[in-house]
């Protein structure tokens, strides 16, 4: 049995970082909601449990909660931030309002024989978000860590195996945030640290043969890193069972139908490439909402497969590179919904297929290009930039004509051109083409054109971001060549906004 800490979500921002967090450090992660039936967690035996935090008060009646006979269960619980808070609420302790809020990085002062702050010396930098605190605390437990205006930034009660810290140990921001969740795995829950890709990849490719048996695939190969992956995956697991399809919608950057045919018709797949550009125009034509693009694509997505399965020999199963962050962002697991993505919960229930095949669901974006670097996928296809299904689509705002793509096409290229070999640190950049035309000037003549936005971010995780500080020169020569160069283009702005607020992606 593998074994596995289970996340309960409160609402909290940072759950997905808390997952990847502990996965790092070798233990599996899974999200459950906070409504999560204790007899259930008991049937699941983790070695320990993780209350979010969330944007809530404990003290009122309609904010979330999770059963008492979780806490009776044995099992060793940390709480972060409102988890900390539910904790002392359930408990017996008082959770009352702060005279002043705490936001942003603060010194925090750590007791030295804590079993959760072990090993961590004297005053640390520590994230806190809050507006509630700690007053009285329950009976049993002691503080562990305080700041200047929360007497409470920690407390336990070793005994009972039940911790709480007040600050955010997931973020970066949080110095020693990395040896605290250390300290609750591996001190008090014992992991052993059995959670590793190879391990994964085993156990994908056994439970794939076991869905499927002596079924075909089709998968929807982007040439995308997730789809790749999933495809590479897919191919050691079932091998010629699986049908690869490469739908060329439309809305693809300026020469990447080209690349991915070049790698995926060389290699022993069986590839197959689809012309839809027409069709899938059609379906967005005079769309403007985001969601609906998302959703319309999603569809067509589905039913030109459905037409393609026809033609060939109809496999039962449809794969999809369907990751861990476009299941939460799309509303799993009851979370609020941030934006649908096609291939999750956008598919037509008259498919035809018997179910649908999803390897990758439960990893985040940094362990697929491991995984696609272990299945001897090329770097320059592993590493490439992220790009969304729907492509360029949703990078469009507003209306989608072809003079559009066009016009995006070209910005993107010299954007990813000029940030590439420029050295620049950044992790993802693209360009928008947002429906704002403004007034201009070029050569005599006035100009009413198109604002394209630049957007270049740096994360490790893609689930939060900060802008990329991309130097000066940079941004003055990628503006001079896009409005230089493409036509219908006579400004550029850059976005500055971090992941949250924003998505990294406009739409």
């Amino acid at each position: 049995m593998q074994e596995t800490v289970l996340i309960l979500d409160f609402g909290g921002q940072y759950k997905e970082l808390i997952a990847r967090r502990v996965r790092e450090l070798g233990v599996y992660s899974e999200i459950h909601p906070c409504t999560m039936p204790a007899e259930e967690i008991r049937r699941r035996a983790p070695i320990g449990i993780i209350f979010t935090g969330g944007p809530d008060s404990v003290y009122l009646p309609e904010s979330p909660r999770c059963e008492q006979a979780i806490l009776e269960l044995g099992i060793p619980v940390l709480g972060i931030c409102y988890g900390m808070q539910l904790l002392c609420h359930m408990l017996g302790g008082r959770v009352a309002s702060c005279d002043k809020s705490e936001y942003g990085v603060m010194d925090a002062r750590f007791v030295p024989d804590s079993a959760l702050l072990g090993g961590i010396e004297g005053i640390q930098k520590v994230l806190m978000s809050h507006t509630d605190r700690v007053v009285d605390l329950p009976a049993g437990f002691r503080a562990t860590a305080q700041t200047d205006l929360c007497p409470v930034a920690a407390f336990e009660n070793a005994e009972k195996r039940v911790f709480g810290v007040q600050f955010h140990p997931e973020v970066e921001n949080t110095k020693e945030g990395r040896k605290v969740l250390g300290n609750f795995l591996f001190k008090i829950c014992r992991a052993r640290g059995d959670y590793n890709m190879e391990d994964y990849l085993q156990r994908q490719i056994a439970a794939v043969r076991e869905k499927v048996g002596d079924k075909r695939v089709l998968l929807g190969l982007s040439g995308g890193v997730d789809s790749s992956v999933c495809a590479a995956l897919l191919d050691r697991a079932i091998g010629d069972r699986l049908l690869c399809i490469y739908i060329d919608h439309g809305f693809m950057r300026k020469n990447e139908t080209d690349e991915i045919r070049s790698v995926f018709e060389k290699r022993k797949l069986h590839f197959v490439y689809v012309d839809a550009r027409e069709r899938f125009l059609r379906q967005v034509e005079g769309v403007s909402d985001p969601e609906t693009k998302r959703k319309r694509i999603g569809a067509e997505f589905a039913r030109t497969f459905e037409d393609e399965a026809k033609k060939h020999g109809r496999p039962e199963f449809l794969a999809q590179g369907t990751i861990y962050p476009d299941v939460v962002e799309s509303g799993a697991n009851k979370s609020a919904v941030i934006k649908s993505h096609h291939n999750v919960g956008g598919l037509p229930k008259d498919l035809g297929f018997e179910g649908v095949v999803e390897p990758l669901s439960g990893l985040f974006k940094d362990e697929v290009r491991k995984l696609g670097r272990m299945l001897g996928l090329p770097r320059r296809l592993v590493e490439r930039q992220p790009f969304p299904g729907p492509g360029l689509a949703i990078r469009v705002i507003g209306e989608i004509t072809e003079e559009k793509l066009s016009i995006l096409r070209e910005a993107d290229a010299i954007v990813r051109e000029e940030i590439g070999r420029s050295r620049a640190k950044a992790d993802q950049y693209f360009c928008v083409l947002t429906n704002t035309r403004s007034v201009g000037v070029m050569g005599d003549f006035r100009t009413y054109d198109y604002t394209l936005a630049v957007r270049a971010v740096r994360t490790n995780d893609f689930m939060t971001c900060e802008y990329a500080r991309l130097p000066h020169a940079l941004l003055a020569k990628i503006s001079a060549r896009i409005t230089n160069e493409v036509r219908g283009v006579n400004r550029v702005v850059y976005d500055i906004t971090g992941k949250p607020p924003a998505t990294i992606e406009w739409e």
